[in-house]
């Protein structure tokens, strides 16, 4: 069994920075991608950002390009979503997945394997 342990949410006021960590239990595990999801209350879970695992290539929601940035450390086994400027819009619970085959589809949640509990993040006003 796969764990995706994630840390870093919290309370920040808008224009704030926080950082989420996203760690995978196994020793090993052959993953094409990572991603960020987020969903707040009452809206669908809704893609945030994307790494391939090998070559480290990115890609963003446009709600967030510009002032998230998404990172991976290998010998971690570990991803990271870095979110500067942030916005009251951008509260919900974010959660990081692990998408083990290859996919042009790294923005949709059916393509993902494992999943995180979820942390919350809140952007106060």
């Amino acid at each position: 069994q796969v764990e995706l342990i994630e840390s870093g949410g919290g309370l920040v006021q808008a224009g704030g920075s926080l950082r989420l960590s996203c760690a995978h239990s196994a020793r090993t595990l052959s993953t094409y991608g990572m991603g960020w999801f987020r969903q707040a209350p009452g809206k669908e879970r809704e893609f945030v950002a994307a790494i391939l695992w090998s070559t480290a290539n990115t890609y963003y929601s446009e709600s967030v390009k510009g002032r998230f940035t998404i990172s991976r450390d290998n010998d971690q086994n570990t991803v990271y979503l870095q979110m500067n400027s942030l916005k009251p819009e951008d509260t919900a619970v974010y959660y990081c997945a692990a998408n083990l085959q290859y996919t042009t589809l790294l923005y949709a949640t059916s393509r993902y394997d494992y999943w995180g509990q979820g942390t919350q993040v809140t952007v106060s006003s």
